[in-house]
């Protein structure tokens, strides 16, 4: 019985303790006026994330992703039954703007009749990247479905390694973010490497662009593609935000910067000032690597795209892909203001890139890219139909390496070991299990991309387009895609040359799984 007589006594010493420091202390009126039991509203509020998450909300109120949209993830992610049973729980009949897929009762133009589009058939891009500048190193993207730039410092070491290790399995692409080009990406997966404001990994000692250290970085891996980052959805026109307590020695070896010290990047850049400075830039580039150089940029002010789109109707100079970020991407530290409110979403922003490239005639020599909540298949659906060709997933991506949407990768204290340099979190994060279920997350959602597109009538979602999705205003009234977003019906969604292409590499996969299949056991 002392034993417990013991415990009782020092939980009634600790709780006098505490009562006496909260009635002194002047940082907390509620703890002066209610010591002790004061700090339960402390405890409520730090785990009011989880319990909203697990108890309180429904499959579909959480944000930014829904209980519904990530058990999709982590089932896809594990090869776990992804179905949903006794029809949709959405909130159709009230909903705005909440799209539907008009599927065809018949095949359509060479439209897919497996019982089920098989997930190893390959879903490449519909355009070859960098061909219609002539770029030495032009290529044909493997995969619709690539990796969003996510930088080494912004998510672990191991993070980063699983990522890479998944793109390699899955044949698609990892995008550096503009951390530089660390020892996690270089296991094996293609790269895009992403030029930001600070210039990691390729400036000299006075934080300027070095053209020579580019080239020697880009020929030391597997890098097919340069994007320059122009802002991004999640904080647009500020620069990003690395917290101090994430910047870690080989962090801040690889960037060049001082360690434990918040890296802030500047909000603009400083090799070029205006788009013609910039197709300059991009050229120089191209020139020197021979790789396809883009941009990547959230949408705002739209004069920008007016004098791009004008600069490159006049032949000479040009980028060869433009990735749109939506202003709902993700981010791991941003101020409030950016977050919520800088940018256009992906819908509005990206039809308003994509209608100037259009109009200007040059849709069909750019690769569009989109992100922003786009790894979810309806999303991604409705961002073909607008004409991306590509989409880069990134918090759909961390959620297959185990994110729970804790919402604190700016703490540094993320509890799976995705977005923190802390090895109390990382030990826990498995990178050949992890880079596993990157790759099968990958291969789903191309799955569902082909089921989609054959319930549609084609081959492949590049040729899915804005007569294909409606939008609906509850159970009232639908409206077309190309009517809410002021596409012309008349333009279409690729030069035939384009769509022959396409239809040809899928329609032969089609051709060799069926012989596969009809071959005896």
């Amino acid at each position: 019985m002392r034993w417990r007589y013991a415990i009782l006594g020092g939980t009634a010493a600790a709780a006098a303790a505490t009562a006496v420091h909260d009635l002194v202390q002047t940082r907390h009126a509620i703890l002066r006026n209610f010591p002790v039991v004061g700090h339960g509203r402390f405890l409520v509020e730090r785990i009011g994330p989880e319990l909203r998450q697990y108890i309180v909300t429904g499959n579909d109120e959480e944000r930014p992703f829904s209980r519904d949209q990530r058990s999709w993830v982590y089932a896809s992610s594990k090869l776990e039954n992804n179905y949903f049973g006794f029809g949709t729980d959405n909130d159709v009949e009230r909903g705005e703007g909440y799209p539907i897929i008009k599927h065809r009762t018949f095949t359509g133009p060479g439209a897919a009749v497996m019982p089920h589009a098989q997930e190893e058939i390959r879903l490449p891009c519909a355009k070859v990247m960098g061909a219609a500048r002539g770029r030495r190193h032009a290529f044909r993207p493997g995969s619709v479905v690539n990796i969003s730039g996510m930088s080494f410092g912004s998510l672990s070491g191991k993070a980063v390694e699983a990522l890479n290790k998944g793109a390699l399995a899955a044949g698609c692409l990892q995008n550096t973010g503009e951390g530089a080009l660390a020892p996690h990406h270089r296991h094996g997966g293609d790269i895009v490497f992403q030029i930001g404001t600070s210039y990691f990994g390729c400036r000299d000692d006075r934080g300027r662009f070095d053209l020579a250290r580019l080239v020697d970085v880009v020929q030391s891996a597997p890098v097919r593609a340069i994007e320059v980052k122009l802002s991004q959805g999640a904080k647009p026109g500020l620069g990003g935000m690395l917290p101090g307590p994430k910047v870690s020695r080989e962090i801040a070896e690889i960037r060049g910067i001082p360690e434990g010290v918040d890296c802030a990047s500047p909000s603009r850049h400083t090799a070029f000032h205006d788009v013609d400075s910039m197709l300059d830039f991009v050229e120089q580039v191209a020139d020197a690597t021979g790789l396809p150089v883009g941009i990547k940029s959230a949408v705002g002010n739209l004069a920008v795209w007016d004098e791009l789109t004008e600069a490159m109707a006049r032949g000479g100079r040009g980028v060869d892909f433009v990735n749109v970020d939506g202003g709902e991407g993700g981010t791991g530290a941003a101020p409030m203001i950016f977050a919520d409110s800088v940018a256009y979403p992906f819908r509005v922003g990206f039809a308003e890139v994509h209608r100037r490239f259009v109009q200007a005639g040059l849709a069909d020599d750019v690769v569009f890219i989109g992100a922003g909540k786009l790894g979810i298949p309806e999303n991604a659906v409705v961002a073909f139909a607008l004409g991306v060709d590509m989409v880069n997933v990134g918090r759909e991506a961390m959620m297959a390496l185990g994110c729970i949407q804790a919402q604190k990768c700016h703490t540094d204290h993320c509890p799976v070991g995705v977005a923190t340099q802390d090895p109390r979190y990382t030990r826990g994060l498995d990178v050949t299990l992890k880079s596993e279920r990157v790759a099968n997350y990958v291969r789903s959602l191309r799955r569902d991309l082909l089921k989609v597109s054959e319930a549609v009538g084609v081959v492949h979602p590049g040729l899915i387009g804005p007569g294909d999705v409606d939008l609906l205003d509850g159970t009232r009234t639908a409206e077309g895609l190309a009517e809410v977003y002021g596409y012309d019906p008349s333009w279409p969604r690729l030069a035939p040359r384009l769509v022959e292409e396409i239809e040809a590499i899928m329609v032969a996969q089609d051709a060799t799984h069926r012989a596969a299949d009809e071959e005896p056991a």
